[in-house]
Parts: structure tokens; C-alpha cells; sequence
């Protein structure tokens, strides 16, 4: 039969049992065909999960006369079907150690030692060993070294793939075959429009295992390439783009519009891993992308008791993160609420504790569950496992127990013992903009005459620094800020920087919102001054002019 005929009716099957009985009914075979035809039986059995029902296929005839065929005329067949029979084989979990596959692997070597192999062969040879042997497989080297002597310009995608995968795990950081990596930068970049999804996702996976951070054209065309790709990423695909944009710091605004048409329409297709990995990156990019959280947020609904736990807190924190509650919240929360009373053992303590400390920034209460998360228990077990009680741990500890404190009165269970306690948040998403802080300084000084009437960044006994506060009596004159008597009203200045925001929005990061309304509550004048409303302020008149109506809308005087 003519090899492409051959193949084309190969390809078609789907079972082993169509096969065998296609390859019976043929009289000869070219080696590159029986090694095709094992390469699509392993397909089948990989694809399908079918591994158990392995024995069948390893005791029927048909395929017991190709091993023949292959274990005794090992040095007559091609390199192209030696090197696909032995990487079949692998697949079908072959005993490495007998006659069949010594006789291929020894074949194999040998040819490799006479330099005869291409660039494709060679890589597939290099799989193959990394499956048998691992990595510390000496005769790696030896096929990388032989790679960097083929012409990369005539290099296919797929060959430049297959390069890529190997380095991947044979040269770690990259930095041992460095030389090759620029040329196949510069070669891929070349050829980016050629790139299929799976193509671009592994090249861009490779880029990162291999710390190829110079790489910046290369990266950005990718990046760039992925948009288009978005709707045609399967399985985790997707999620090694995701990991790829945030690893170089790549942001891309057509990235989150495509995520924003296709996440809607395919969340209930698909893997939960995949919908996590969106919503992880969302949320360390800062993206409050109301369609992708409202569509994940009915996900969860519909979905949150076939997810793990990792998963389940995946979904809910960037919720809290980013300070956003869906039209679907109520039914949401519920969900959450009875799949922790389920399975509120399996999760791990860290896990849990940054679960439930997210769902109070949103002011959505698991007072439920606190007598478990307050008891030396489960305070053990937090503590003995990575990263123990750092300051994160013990700020969102604190911060729960502040939350029932303020917020939930009726709580009756356990106390957060003073040792767990911290003596300030630990707030790394709200850190002060120093240059906001000035200008608003400039203002104040200009406004009230005297830099004794305001006092910035103040420690409070509640855990949380106010960014400037202002006294006043009772009569509402301002009081130098060093005095402590007389004091009728505190005002506090929250000067809200860019980095206090989701990214391009006006919605207030979770760790602030709780910091502002807990402020609020221990009996604060909350007066919040955002980057959007003086960014345009440049004169310190203007800027006084702005103060004086947000401050002091009515009037004011200075005690003397």
C-alpha cells in the first residue's frame, strides 16, 4: 500500500482493534509504516487513558510480529522508524530492560555516535531517554551538543518545539547552552506567525523554565500571538501562557478583552484548573474584570463540590482581593459556606486561613468557622507548616479577629490569643505613595500654616497606620497634633495611590476597604483623598483649595 494512503486510513482508527485488524489484512509493510502503526496504537492507549487494558494489546499477535520484526532487524531499519518505534514503546511502557528495547536503544546509540540523525529524530530520541533514563541521562549532552551543530534557519516550528522541550529539562537555567538559546530566539521570532496554540504555549513555557528574561521581542510577539490563540487553547495550554505573562511582567489590554469574551462563554467547559489560573492571574495583576468574575462566581455555584480545595480558594480570594461582590454574591457565599461545612478538614491550614481571610475584607463573615481557626489546634498545625506564623499569617489572624470584634458583636466563640496578635498589618498592596503623601503635605502646611497641626503615617493601638490625621475639638478647631486632651474628632487622611486601586479602575483594593471601614468604626472621620481626584491639582493653592472642601466642608478654625 502507498505510505500515504497507509497513513491517512491509519489516522482514522480509533481503537486498537481497528488497527490490528487493518494491519492484518496488509501483506507488506515499509518499516515506517509499522513504526507509524505503534505510534498510533500508543496514542490511543495515552489519549484514552487505556493503560489497563494494556495486556490485551501487548498479547495480540499482530503486534507481537512488528516487535519481532523490530528486535531482530533492528540495524535495517531507518533512523525514522527506529527512533518512532523505540519513543511508541515508551509510551506503551515496554520493559526497558528486555531484548526489544536494548536492541532499539543500543541501535540508537550508535547511530547517534556516527552523527547520522536530523534534527527531529534527534529530539525524539532525547524524549524517549528522558522517559526511560531522566534527566541525569548522559546521552543527553550528547544529542544537545549534536543540535547545535544543524542549521537553525532550516529548522520547522515543530523541530524548534521539540528543541525547546529538551533544554527545558536537560539545561535548567539556560545558561549552560545560552549561545543556542539566542539563536533559537532570534530564529522563533522569525517564525511566530507560523505558531500554532500548543506551539505557543510550550515555547512560551520553555522561555520561562529556561529564565530567558532577555528575551523581550521574542516574548512580546508571543504574548501578542496568544490573544488570537485564546479561543483555541486546550487543556493547559492556557495556563502556561497565563504563568508566562505574569513571569515577565507582560501586560497586554487585548489579552483581557479576549479573556473577557471567552471565559463567559466556555466557563462551564472549562477545567477547573484552567478557570483558577484566570482568576490567579487576574488577581495578581490586579484585573477586576466584572464579566470573568461573574461567570466564575455562577461556575462555582453550579460547580465548587468536584473542585479541590486548592481550587475552591482560587476561585473565592480574588474576589476578596479585589474587593468585588457579583450580582450572584448571596448565592455564592451560601455555596462557599456548605462546602466548607463539608469539607472544612481537607483544606490546609494556609490554605483555609487566606480563604477565610479574604471573604472578611468583603465583609461576608465565616463566623462559623473561627472557633476552629482560633483554637490552639488548628494555630499548631499552621505554625509547623510552611511558611508558619510570618507576618502575613499573624496580620490575617489579627485582622479576622479585629473583623468579628468590630463587625460581629454577637460572636461569642474563642478569642485570638495576644501572642498571635500583631502590632501592625503587614498591608503589601497598600503601601503609602510617598510622592502623593508630599503633595498632600504641601497642601495641609499651606492650608493650616503650621506643620504642628497634622502628624503623617501614626501608629494606632488598632493594628492600622493612618497616612496623616488631623485633631479637632469640639468646637471643631483644629488641635496640634501632639495633644492628646480635648480631642473631640479624629480625621483620617487615607491618601490613596494608584497601587491602592484594581488597575485601571476607582474600586479600592480589599486590604484597604476593611482598613478605611475599620478606621471608620474604632471612631474615625474617614476622608479618602484618591490619586484620579489631585493628579490634575499642580499649583499647592489648588491643591490647599481641594483639602479645605474635603476636610473641612463647613468651616474650621486653628487652636492656638
Amino acid at each position: 500500500m502507498d505510505e500515504q494512503l497507509f497513513f491517512r486510513k491509519l489516522n482514522s482508527l480509533c481503537t486498537s482493534k481497528e488497527i490490528f485488524y487493518f494491519l492484518s489484512s496488509l501483506a507488506i509493510m515499509s518499516d515506517t509504516m509499522a513504526s507509524g502503526a505503534l505510534q498510533r496504537i500508543s496514542e490511543i492507549a495515552v489519549d484514552d487513558n487505556d493503560l489497563k487494558n494494556l495486556e490485551g494489546v501487548l498479547e495480540n499477535d499482530v503486534f507481537r510480529a512488528l516487535c519481532l520484526q523490530f528486535e531482530y532487524e533492528s540495524s535495517k531499519l531507518s533512523n525514522t522508524g527506529l527512533i518512532n518505534a523505540l519513543q511508541a514503546l515508551v509510551k506503551l511502557r515496554i520493559d526497558p530492560q528486555s531484548t526489544l528495547m536494548g536492541n532499539l536503544l543500543s541501535e540508537c546509540k550508535q547511530r547517534l555516535g556516527k552523527v547520522q540523525l536530523s534534527v527531529k529524530n534527534l529530539c525524539s530520541l532525547g524524549e524517549s531517554l528522558l522517559e526511560l533514563e531522566g534527566p541525569s541521562c548522559e546521552t543527553l549532552e550528547q544529542i544537545v551538543n549534536q543540535v547545535q551543530e544543524k542549521d537553525i534557519n532550516k529548522w520547522s516550528p515543530r523541530e524548534m518545539v521539540m528543541v525547546y522541550k529538551m533544554l527545558q529539562v536537560t539545561a535548567k537555567d539556560g545558561k549552560q547552552y545560552q549561545d543556542l538559546l539566542n539563536r533559537m530566539n532570534s530564529v522563533t521570532l522569525a517564525m511566530v506567525s507560523q505558531l500554532s496554540p500548543q506551539f505557543t504555549s510550550v515555547i512560551l513555557k520553555s522561555l520561562v523554565v529556561l529564565h530567558q528574561t532577555q528575551a523581550v521581542p521574542l516574548v512580546t510577539a508571543l504574548c501578542k500571538l496568544s490573544v488570537k490563540h485564546i479561543p483555541y487553547f486546550i487543556g493547559d495550554e492556557l495556563v502556561k501562557v497565563l504563568e508566562a505573562f505574569l513571569y515577565f511582567g507582560h501586560c497586554e489590554q487585548t489579552f483581557k478583552e479576549a479573556l473577557e469574551t471567552h471565559v463567559p462563554k466556555s466557563i462551564f467547559t472549562m477545567h477547573p484548573q484552567t478557570v483558577s489560573k484566570v482568576m490567579w492571574y487576574c488577581c495578581r495583576k490586579m484585573i477586576l474584570s466584572k464579566p470573568i468574575f461573574d461567570a466564575v462566581a455562577e461556575d462555582f455555584i453550579s460547580n465548587a463540590d468536584s473542585f479541590t480545595t486548592e481550587q475552591i480558594a482560587e476561585y473565592i480570594v480574588p474576589f476578596g482581593t479585589l474587593n468585588y461582590l457579583p450580582p450572584s454574591a448571596s448565592a455564592l457565599f451560601r455555596k462557599l459556606e456548605t462546602v466548607l461545612h463539608t469539607r472544612f478538614s481537607h483544606f490546609q491550614p494556609h490554605i483555609l486561613l487566606n480563604l477565610l481571610h479574604s471573604c472578611v475584607l468583603i465583609q461576608r463573615y465565616p463566623v462559623n468557622f473561627l472557633p476552629k481557626v482560633f483554637s490552639p489546634y488548628f494555630l499548631q498545625h499552621l505554625q509547623a507548616q510552611p511558611p508558619g506564623l510570618d507576618s502575613t499569617v499573624t496580620s490575617q489572624l489579627t485582622q479576622l479577629f479585629l473583623t468579628v470584634t468590630l463587625e460581629c458583636p454577637f460572636y461569642e466563640g474563642p478569642k485570638l490569643l495576644p501572642k498571635y496578635q500583631v502590632k501592625a498589618f503587614f498591608m503589601p498592596h497598600s503601601s503609602l505613595d510617598v510622592y502623593l503623601l508630599k503633595r498632600v503635605k504641601t497642601g495641609l502646611l499651606y492650608l493650616l500654616k503650621k506643620r504642628i497641626y497634622f502628624a503623617s503615617e501614626v501608629s494606632t493601638p488598632y493594628f492600622y497606620t493612618v497616612d496623616i490625621e488631623i485633631k479637632l475639638d469640639e468646637e471643631g478647631f483644629v488641635l496640634p497634633a501632639a495633644q492628646c486632651e480635648e480631642v473631640h474628632r479624629r480625621i483620617a487622611l487615607c491618601i490613596d495611590g494608584q497601587n491602592r486601586f484594581c488597575i485601571n479602575s476607582h474600586n479600592l483594593l480589599g486590604e484597604e476597604a476593611i482598613k478605611q471601614r475599620h478606621l471608620q468604626l474604632l471612631g474615625y472621620e474617614i476622608v479618602q483623598i484618591p490619586f484620579f481626584e489631585i493628579e490634575s491639582l499642580q499649583s499647592c493653592r489648588k491643591m490647599a483649595d481641594y483639602l479645605y472642601k474635603k476636610i473641612f466642608p463647613h468651616t474650621y478654625g486653628l487652636g492656638c
